[in-house]
């Protein structure tokens, strides 16, 4: 911090709530470290301790918010009901004639009203992700990696998000033979669809008239499916497995899992599927082992 800058009450609770979840993960890393990996009973109840350790934490940040935010507002309604109007000491109704303020002053005054509001939103926000859907679905995702010791790896959100998961996948197999570009991974995929439209064409209508799709109207999709960011999905997948010659899984926090080409006898290629990780809805990402911190340091 600046000299001569002091913090304001929201900015020291977002600053201690930043400290805690840092505090609370050390302790999360720490418990796992004391479980076997092949206790998996221990592991299952180790499971369940850290997600109601995540819960309470978030719970007590969503209560201290509520708090702050409710003494503000009283602050602000006791400054306003105490600028009353003065009377003089005779008795007279006149007002008082106040101090005429410079503008300088005001534009102070603007812009502490300003960033006052800025952080009031900045706390109503977080007030409504802890409670949000968007937090509660994190939660429950962490809770079922964590099972299988992964966690989450964030792709970036671009109508891409899919086939850079799946691209991420292979890369992690350390396979050159299986490593493909976004790009390779779209052609292929386009090429499989139209090479096998019999197996497509009855998934896909026309959303204004809701005829299956023309010869015409599918090939446009294959070929959107090639060259744009157009968003990928469980057709997609139903492709890709077939081109790859290995099995798909898709986690979901609120679904089973949906696994695609199990006929295939590999390691299946891991997908999170996520419904409220952006404003604009749909998101995949990758997953990858959770890190042990003790062989984090040393490398």
């Amino acid at each position: 911090m600046e000299e001569g800058i002091v913090e304001t009450p929201e900015e020291l609770l977002a600053k201690q709530h930043r400290k805690e979840k840092k505090d609370l993960q050390a302790k999360i890393q720490s418990m796992k470290n004391a479980v076997p990996k092949n206790d998996k009973k221990r592991r299952k109840q180790l499971t369940e301790e850290i997600a109601k350790l995540e819960t309470d934490l978030s719970q007590k940040h969503e209560e201290e918010l509520r708090q702050l935010k409710a003494t503000t507002d009283t602050k602000v309604e006791e400054a306003i009901n105490g600028v009353e109007t003065m009377k003089v000491e005779d008795g007279n109704q006149e007002e008082v004639k106040q101090p005429r303020i410079t503008k300088a002053q005001k534009r102070r005054d603007k812009k502490a009203a300003q960033e006052k509001d800025r952080e009031s939103r900045i706390a109503e926000a977080e007030v409504e992700n802890l409670q949000g859907v968007r937090h509660q679905e994190g939660l429950k995702l962490a809770q079922k990696l964590s099972q299988q010791q992964l966690q989450i790896k964030e792709i970036s959100s671009d109508g891409h998000c899919m086939y850079r998961a799946i691209e991420d996948q292979l890369a992690q197999r350390a396979k050159p033979v299986l490593t493909m570009s976004v790009k390779e991974l779209r052609c292929r995929t386009a090429e499989y669809m139209r090479n096998h439209a019999d197996d497509f064409l009855p998934f896909l209508t026309n959303p204004n008239t809701g005829d299956m799709y023309t010869t015409d109207e599918f090939e446009k999709y294959c070929s959107d499916v090639e060259h744009t960011a157009a968003w990928g999905g469980q057709l997609e997948l139903q492709a890709l497995t077939q081109v790859l010659h290995l099995p798909i899984e898709v986690i979901q926090a609120d679904s089973p899992t949906i696994k695609i080409g199990e006929e295939y006898d590999s390691k299946a290629i891991t997908l999170v599927y996520m419904r409220h990780a952006y404003g604009l809805g749909e998101h995949y990402n990758s997953v990858e082992r959770i890190k042990d911190p003790a062989n984090a340091e040393d490398s």
